[in-house]
């Protein structure tokens, strides 16, 4: 697994990236898997909370079997559970495939249940992120006395999938100017997201207006009861932090241990949420650019973390005006293209060599690298195939919280904020800002803090330079939960455990195995 591969079971979507959309994932380092988007990513519960006996309608669905099968994949299982397309109206008899996984617990020691873990997105494949990380990388004490279970949420992959655009579609609709200079590039972008959002709407009608944070919440609580844990002890990474917050405001007697690292903040609503993204990536920027200074291979030069960021945007503007060949002709590097491979780059300190090494070759000539990263991020085989990631991640995010923008008209009258934000990122993120906009359905939430009340601690951890979930967020969910407890990585990167740290891995160990929360705003580097 390349490095561009590992960053994106954690990470969130951020909208910059060539039209992107919103929200967080990655393969336990946290990267490309960003996409800034139009909703803004924050997905708010608006209905009630189901009561603590479960629904006649419902009971059927939480008594069922789990029939698990070979995956395919050496020491994990496979299964599929049904959950209701519609849970206002589960007696339709309509349902949606959920596709779940798990390792067994390895032993020794005591069975503690089942540890259900998502890496956010939303739109990223939780089996996926099991299989190829959590479920063989996971603290080998961990792994010994959960089942390390996942599912991929409604919408995703594997469970019902939203569908929206073709491979040669999805190649057009990235290479999309983000950063429109006239009229004519204006209108190409607002037809791009039109086509996109017709494309979902024709391919995906049936599941559009159900897969919300909120539905994917109440089928993992589905999920607990089949698996037979009373309790939902629980892993979320960025966009999988409100996923878990959503869970605990609407089921908090059945939390157990929950932890919520690159949290996000649910009463952000999308246009704040957005720019306060865009100013997360001009952070992780300038510790990129301070480094590369440092370092005897910058293309980007010496001097200040300005300087050096003021090089990439002229590199930004140099490829806008003439695109350097990649190794595929239908492909060049233009300025969306390149703006996502170093987006995706920055989701982890760990690849900056390899986007030190992409940026050199692209200024001489050659964009294999760069676009390498860019595919990395929206999940693009080399057979011109993509996964669903980008189209449930707007699903998702559209559903989640009304547009940041009613039009173009308002993206103008917000741009000096997002280029104060990021003076380099600030104008592409700001008109990705606009996907939701011409949404075919309707949003169903709506930005709210989330409370919580009456569940146990909850472990809310935040990294003071992450890109992608800045750490002000973190710091705003572990106070709006009543059991909030916030756990510091002053570091770089996106997400915390898992990333090196023995501090904030010692502590969300003992929390897991233990039930010992750490003490709130302890601190980790």
């Amino acid at each position: 697994m390349d490095t561009s591969r590992l960053l994106r079971t954690t990470g969130t979507v951020i909208a910059a990236a060539g039209l992107l959309l919103s929200g967080c994932t990655s393969d336990g380092s946290g990267g490309p898997r960003a996409a800034a988007s139009s909703s803004g990513g924050a997905a708010l519960p608006a209905a009630p909370a189901v009561p603590a006996a479960v629904p006649a309608a419902l009971r059927l669905y939480y008594e069922q079997k789990l029939n698990w099968r070979d995956c395919g994949v050496p020491g994990f299982q496979c299964a599929t559970m049904k959950a209701p397309l519609d849970y206002a109206h589960p007696e339709s008899g309509q349902d949606v495939d959920i596709a779940v996984a798990r390792r067994q617990a390895t032993g020794p020691g005591k069975r503690l249940g089942s540890l259900v873990v998502n890496p956010g997105g939303p739109g990223g494949s939780g089996i996926g992120y099991l299989q190829a990380y959590a479920g063989i990388g996971y603290p080998a004490p961990v792994r010994a006395q959960y089942d390390m279970v996942s599912f991929d949420p409604r919408g995703v992959d594997r469970s019902s999938p939203v569908q929206c655009l073709t491979g040669p579609e999805m190649d057009k609709f990235t290479q999309v100017d983000q950063t429109p200079d006239n009229a004519a590039e204006r209108a190409e972008l607002v037809t791009a997201f039109k086509e996109f959002a017709d494309g979902c709407k024709a391919r995906s009608q049936r599941v559009l207006p159900h897969v919300s944070t909120v539905e994917a919440a109440r089928d993992m609580d589905m999920l607990r009861a089949v698996l037979g844990d009373e309790k939902l002890t629980y892993v979320g990474a960025s966009y999988g932090t409100l996923l878990g917050a959503t869970y605990a405001e609407l089921f908090p007697g059945r939390v157990g241990r929950l932890v919520l690292d690159g949290a996000m903040d649910p009463s952000r609503p999308a246009l704040e949420m957005n720019r306060d993204q865009t100013g997360g990536f001009e952070t992780a920027l300038r510790s990129f650019a301070k480094d590369c200074a440092k370092q005897s291979d910058c293309p980007l030069g010496k001097g200040s973390p300005e300087a050096v960021a003021d090089r990439l945007q002229e590199f930004f503007r140099k490829v806008d005006a003439q695109p350097v060949p990649s190794g595929d002709p239908a492909r060049p590097l233009g300025e969306s293209l390149a703006t996502t491979g170093v987006i995706a780059a920055l989701y982890d300190e760990s690849a900056w060599p390899q986007l030190r090494e992409a940026l050199t070759a692209a200024m001489n000539g050659d964009g294999s690298g760069l676009l390498g990263l860019a595919d990395s991020y929206y999940e693009r085989e080399p057979d011109g195939k993509y996964a669903n990631l980008m189209f449930a991640n707007a699903a998702v995010n559209c559903l989640d919280q009304p547009p940041a923008f009613a039009g173009p008209e308002a993206v103008d009258a917000a741009l000096p904020s997002f280029e104060k934000a990021s003076p380099v990122f600030g104008a592409g993120l700001a008109w990705a800002s606009l996907n939701c906009t011409y949404w075919p359905v309707k949003a169903t939430g709506e930005a709210r803090a989330l409370t919580a009340k009456g569940a146990p601690p909850i472990v809310v951890v935040g990294t003071v330079r992450d890109p992608a979930t800045p750490y002000k967020w973190a710091q705003a969910l572990a106070q709006q939960l009543d059991s909030g407890v916030l756990l510091t990585y002053d570091g770089d990167g996106h997400t915390a455990y898992g990333r090196g740290s023995s501090c904030i891995d010692t502590a969300i160990n003992t929390y897991l195995l233990q039930g010992t929360a750490p003490q709130d705003g302890k601190k980790c580097s």
